[in-house]
């Protein structure tokens, strides 16, 4: 099928850039996905946000830059519920999205101002090394609806080498792959982070990343609180209530609209 004059609107949460296709009849392969995302011959993005109408509410269909199938996307979510009341959609306040993780409630402010997001009950997963180079770390497995691993101190991070791919042994633990978080301790409750996301790279931020990081942190410390987690693209805060849910808050900013026809990007790549 030829999309024609295929409407977007690009926005970003902490850097954490999404192109965002509102509701429209047709396919969305990884092909076209992976051609939105390209930044030298396309629009450029860590991922794509698709509305789907569902059942009286919307589904946030995400997916990674690669064009795969991510279960969650923290500061997707944000972007998503900011465009949903910036385009009419819903109104501002709590604003229930559907997502692969559950349906999570959205808090978007009438001011304009940082956007509360739930984010589900995190679970353990399996424990493993992590290798950058000839650095090695043990990993803390935790999912947030995907696969993260935390590395808890890997300080100074800023001379981590993340233009590779970092390796993970046991390689069965995750055979869809793993996102990777490197904290480094700034002070009580408060880190700083940098992430390898699968199917994406390195990213200036990673919504479910910081809330994995956050959480693993309290964890290890044995306590439920907020957690400020600073990444290269600004800051989020997380907080691990005593029931189970975490929220995190943080800014959700559309920056540009406009139409695309996906099927000249896709012939445009090398």
């Amino acid at each position: 099928m030829r999309y024609t004059n295929l409407r977007f609107v690009k926005g970003h949460g902490t850097e954490n850039d999404f192109v965002v296709l509102p509701p429209y009849d047709g396919d969305l392969t990884a092909e076209t996905v992976a051609a939105l995302c390209d930044r030298h011959a396309g629009i450029g993005a860590d991922g794509v946000l698709r509305v789907v109408p569902q059942d009286g509410r919307f589904f946030m269909d995400y997916r990674n830059a690669d064009g795969s199938v991510a279960e969650m996307c923290g500061n997707g979510i944000r972007v998503f519920a900011r465009f949903l009341v910036s385009s009419g959609l819903a109104d501002p306040g709590e604003i229930p999205i559907d997502t692969r993780n559950g349906v999570l409630v959205v808090t978007v402010p009438e001011d304009g101002g940082d956007i509360t997001a739930e984010m589900g009950h995190p679970a353990r997963l399996d424990d493993a090394k992590v290798t950058v180079g000839s650095a090695s770390w043990p990993g803390v497995g935790w999912s947030m609806g995907n696969p993260h691993l935390v590395v808890l101190d890997a300080a100074p991070i800023d001379e981590i080498d993340l233009g590779v791919e970092p390796g993970v042994e046991p390689v069965a633990s995750f055979p869809d792959g793993v996102n990777v978080e490197f904290l480094e301790p700034v002070g009580p409750r408060h880190v700083r982070m940098r992430v390898f996301e699968r199917g994406v790279g390195e990213t200036r931020s990673c919504g479910t990343g910081a809330c994995a990081a956050a959480v693993a942190a309290m964890d290890a410390a044995g306590i439920r609180t907020s957690y400020v987690v600073d990444v290269p693209g600004g800051r989020l805060v997380v907080e691990w209530r005593e029931d189970g849910m975490v929220l995190m808050t943080g800014p959700a900013v559309l920056v540009a609209k406009g139409d695309v026809d996906p099927e000249l990007i896709r012939s445009s790549r090398g």
